[in-house]
């Protein structure tokens, strides 16, 4: 079953066809999107359990921003580039810490939790500065169902939660709110364009050609939507008994999760929002995967899972066996995407068609050609344009 989002149902000579090759490795296609796209765009950083006490941070690194989220003395988390107002310098490293005020390692101006600039060496030689204009530079803040979510820049497009409305009703049963991390944060490099990664997500054409593991778990019952800003992919787990053996163990093993509805206990469902990053909800766990763009040919893939506490030993059994399933389509999707990377360079391919079928994927496409209309073309422009002034309609 496939969903057509109300949005799509305006004409566009271009609706049935992907985006251009030259967009998933072209520089000034890169740069166009990390102002129209990734600065505007919310970015997932980690889960309130994650910064639980005063001082508590988490870092962001993406398009050549680091942005850091801490808990402030009043409890309230909010978010800052991480670099100095005095020459720039990053203010801490690493993805995470706790402090009672941040200080700069370079000459060391100091900014309590709420960002403003408190300490000040050698104060008198800055004549007339305004302590009140020089603290951290903030970064809006959204918290949706205790998962915490950044954006550089307010271009008026929604909130998390109003890009999650139409699911609303399907995440509560899950006690996101109760969830904890277990394991680390994943890092993975790929040499792919990012576009190439979440194309990959939101496809369901290539389960059955390219993950027989899933297809034994899910049969023919994986199902693709799209809405204006979310892609919904899902599956029931089927009872017929895997030959593979951490399949079926899966099968077997997975415990009753009696906060779940009865249809939400074997379901397997994925979220992908706008623009790359997505939740993949198992009765077990829920994991949350973002593709960063580092360059028009890499990407940087971060994820971690988090669920709520169960000392059961049958549900821990099911979350390894879960790790061991994911693990190997991971591997499948890796080698899938560098195949297309590498196709995509070759002159004969410009765009291909899309199945109407292709819900998700043609609604990326349709935002993508709204945002940045150079989508439309075929071939590149020359060289600059993304740096020219755009011509407004």
């Amino acid at each position: 079953m496939a969903t057509q989002p109300r949005s799509d149902v305006h004409d566009d000579p271009d609706a049935g066809w992907s985006l251009p090759a030259w967009t998933y490795s072209d520089p000034d296609f890169f740069q166009a999107e990390v102002d129209r796209v990734f600065r505007p765009s919310w970015q997932i950083v980690c889960h309130e359990s994650d910064v639980p006490q005063v001082g508590d941070y988490h870092t962001l690194d993406y398009i050549g921003e680091s942005v850091i989220v801490v808990r402030g003395e009043d409890r309230v988390v909010r978010a800052f580039t991480n670099v100095c107002r005095h020459r720039g310098a990053r203010l801490v490293d690493g993805p995470s810490g706790c402090a009672s005020r941040l200080t700069c390692p370079y000459h060391a101006w100091s900014y309590d939790l709420k960002g403003a600039l408190t300490g000040l060496p050698l104060s008198q030689t800055y004549a007339g500065l305004d302590r009140a204009a020089h603290g951290l530079a903030p970064v809006q803040v959204e918290i949706w169902q205790s998962f915490i979510f950044v954006r550089l820049e307010d271009d008026g497009g929604p909130s998390v939660a109003e890009m999650m409305q139409p699911y609303a009703a399907e995440v509560e049963p899950y006690r996101f709110a109760d969830m904890r991390a277990f394991g680390r944060v994943t890092l993975r490099p790929r040499d792919v364009n990012w576009k190439n990664v979440g194309d990959n997500y939101s496809d369901g054409l290539h389960i059955v050609v390219a993950h027989p593991g899933l297809t034994r778990l899910m049969g023919n019952g994986y199902t693709v939507e799209a809405m204006e800003h979310v892609d919904k992919m899902a599956a029931p787990i089927r009872d017929r008994l895997s030959n593979n053996p951490s399949e079926r163990a899966y099968q077997a093993i997975l415990p009753d999760v009696a906060h779940l509805p009865e249809d939400r206990k074997r379901l397997w469902t994925y979220f992908k929002l706008w623009p790359n990053f997505a939740f993949d909800i198992y009765p077990d766990q829920v994991d949350f995967m973002q593709w960063l763009p580092v360059s028009p040919t890499e990407t940087l893939i971060r994820e971690i899972a988090y669920a709520v506490p169960d000392d059961r030993r049958e549900m821990k059994a099911a979350r390894y066996l879960n790790w061991r399933i994911n693990r190997q389509v991971n591997a499948e999707d890796t080698w899938l995407i560098k195949r297309v990377q590498d196709g995509m360079a070759s002159k004969s391919f410009t765009v291909g068609p899309l199945s109407e079928t292709e819900v998700a994927l043609r609604n990326f496409c349709r935002k993508m050609r709204g945002l940045i209309p150079e989508a439309r073309l075929h071939h590149a422009p020359a060289p600059g344009w993304s740096r020219r002034p755009r011509v407004q309609g």
